[in-house]
């Protein structure tokens, strides 16, 4: 654990001794940061959760199969289809009038199919070679993808023994490159949630999560006003009907009109002249409408507040002493590295950017190289694919001419015996 004094301009020192003097110093504090180097594992305590099952998987020291810095290392998972359980304990650090930032990065190297990336907050007492997936934790952040639905960012908080899952849906990223998860809480229980450094979601616990019945509520006794105005445009009662307005006719005789003629009244009947719209009918008179001066617009039933004992520390975790990465996957090989647990988000942000500056372009650079060896080797391996399958297709088809030939041949030689012996007959 680190103390940090912020201490940004440059100040004269005698100004410096005095402003000490008269103001209280305000410290940063980093509760945990693991970069995993060396001596990593003095730190940690990898669970036996499900290992008399056969079930329980391990951690491999690496920097992964592409890295900006083949030196720096994280954990990664391994074999396939295994749960896997590790833990760290630190100071006990209460969050009470501070602001809590988590954060760590993951690499999803495996085309992971199905599996979790998340890290867990852990309170009260753990038994750490116990834990597992039913140990009680105060926070569960990152993500989890399974198939082509699931890929989404979990942020689950705990309180009063209950999880409560954030009710917005969060994309979490798929690449196979590494990506940076922050979870920022503050004393106002608003967050802030950034990947590499950008800001994916912000809110509040009070309507992010359905942890408190909300604030405000409707008023379902309320009834709309009989003198409610909800229309928005009215008749003009000072509009008057044109005289001589119902007088005009619909249709009138078309004057271009002619009678046939091949027209014969004795067979065809009388003829008339047909009828066409006429272009001074404008309908039934109807009064203009004009803007309604005592409009109220929609009635809405109204939000009243809701009566129910709000919590202020509703964004106070239980004191947290643990972190502890517990997944499932079906493929593994997710890579966990630079987990921080502090109350500065600065400091926060300024790790992620200079890991970030450093590694990144590197990183990607590795993973494309990478990609050309993987999809050069799989074309070769499919070469030979096709080659065997051609070889085999040819020994088949001089199989069956061999055999063929073979049945010809005795074929020919029982005939031939039929006809001797017929002809030997003859002969006697």
């Amino acid at each position: 654990m680190a103390r940090r004094l912020l201490l940004t301009p440059k100040i004269p020192t005698f100004s410096l001794f005095l402003l000490l003097l008269t103001l209280p110093l305000f410290y940063s504090e980093i509760i945990f940061e693991e970069r995993f180097e060396d001596g990593w594992g003095s730190r940690w305590v990898k669970s036996d959760w499900k290992k008399s099952e056969g079930k329980a998987g391990s951690f491999k020291h690496t920097a992964g199969k592409w890295s900006g810095d083949p030196d720096d290392k994280g954990i990664q998972t391994y074999p396939d289809a295994k749960h896997f359980a590790i833990s760290a304990k630190f100071p006990e650090f209460n969050n009470k009038n501070r602001t809590l930032v988590v954060q760590y990065s993951i690499k999803f190297e495996q085309n992971i199919e199905c599996g979790g990336g998340y890290i867990k907050l852990l309170s009260g007492y753990v038994n750490q070679k116990k834990f597992g997936g039913d140990t009680p934790y105060s926070l569960m952040f990152g993500p989890d993808i399974c198939g082509t639905q699931t890929k989404k960012l979990h942020l689950i908080l705990s309180y009063q023994g209950q999880n409560y899952p954030i009710r917005k849906d969060i994309q979490c990223e798929t690449d196979k490159l590494t990506h940076f998860y922050t979870f920022i809480l503050r004393q106002d229980a608003s967050f802030t949630l950034l990947v590499d450094n950008r800001e994916r979601e912000f809110g509040s616990m009070y309507t992010d999560w359905d942890i408190l019945p909300p604030r405000k509520i409707k008023d379902f006794t309320a009834k709309k006003p009989k003198d409610w105005e909800a229309r928005e445009y009215i008749d003009d009662l000072e509009d008057v009907k044109p005289e001589g307005y119902d007088l005009i006719l619909s249709e009138i005789p078309d004057p271009d009109a002619k009678k046939p003629d091949s027209w014969d009244d004795d067979e065809d009947g009388e003829w008339r002249q047909p009828k066409m719209p006429n272009p001074a009918y404008k309908g039934p008179w109807k009064r203009k409408k004009i803007k309604n001066p005592n409009y109220k617009g929609k009635w809405k039933t109204p939000w009243i507040d809701n009566l129910f004992e709000d919590d202020p520390d509703l964004y106070v975790l239980k004191p947290i002493k643990y972190v502890g990465i517990e997944v499932w996957q079906v493929k593994a090989g997710s890579v966990f590295d630079n987990i921080l647990i502090c109350d500065d988000p600065d400091y926060a942000r300024k790790v992620v950017h200079e890991i970030l500056e450093q590694n990144k372009e590197a990183e990607k650079e590795a993973f494309e190289e990478a990609e050309k060896v993987r999809l050069a080797k799989e074309e070769q391996e499919a070469q030979k694919a096709r080659e065997e399958g051609e070889r085999r297709r040819k020994e088949r088809g001089y199989d069956k001419n061999h055999r063929d030939r073979e049945r010809y041949r005795d074929k020919y030689k029982r005939n031939r015996h039929s006809y001797m012996d017929d002809y030997d007959h003859d002969e006697l």
